[in-house]
């Protein structure tokens, strides 16, 4: 089995560094973004999280009919698990807010949670590739990301995340939600 631990300098007998996506298209939105982060934060510290954005789902449709908008969020939080292990957290995650694995690609979901970056890490198995491969085209992950880490340049892409979300396609389906939950409080701290 391939060893899956992050061998880098700022790792190797620390913690890691690393970017997550938050959405969620059913239910009470705001609420799922904000227990997920509880969930998350019972095995990891949230260290920064976005504002939340309201954003168009990619593909619009679903089965023929139009899906319900998202509630994006990008939060980056401290971890010694391994990529596998968070991914496994992740899909835990998931699972205890009712998202039933090996539903349907791009179908309407209680919340979804992807490890965008780890550390300086460009890793791919058959079931996790980091950085995330379809990343530098979702304006739903760029702009949130964008607010909390704009020099930020991913591993193997070659440009600050705020130029790559300068860049990006479909940023009139991605608008800042105004008002509501501050996420920033939600794991009993303030960030």
């Amino acid at each position: 089995m391939q060893d899956e631990r992050c061998h880098c300098e700022r790792c190797v007998g620390g913690l890691a560094s690393v970017y997550l996506c938050l959405g969620s298209n059913l239910g009470d939105r705001q609420e799922n973004l904000c227990r997920a982060l509880r969930l998350l934060s019972l095995n990891v510290s949230i260290e920064q999280v976005s504002s939340i954005y309201e954003t168009r789902p990619v593909p619009l449709l679903h089965r023929g009919k139009e899906q319900p908008w998202f509630l994006n969020m990008v939060c980056r939080i401290s971890t010694s698990l391994s990529p596998g292990e968070l991914l496994c957290l992740a899909k835990d995650t998931e699972a205890e807010m009712g998202r039933v694995p090996g539903g349907e690609v791009n179908s309407p979901r209680s919340i979804d949670v992807d490890i965008l970056l780890y550390d300086t890490m460009i890793m791919e198995t058959p079931s996790l590739i980091i950085p995330h491969p379809r990343m530098r085209e979702r304006a739903f992950v760029l702009i949130p990301l964008a607010e909390i880490a704009p020099e930020l340049v991913p591993p193997g892409l070659g440009k600050t995340i705020g130029e790559l979300a300068g860049d990006v396609e479909g940023k009139d389906g991605v608008r800042k939600c105004t008002g509501g939950v501050d996420v920033s409080t939600i794991c009993g701290r303030a960030l």
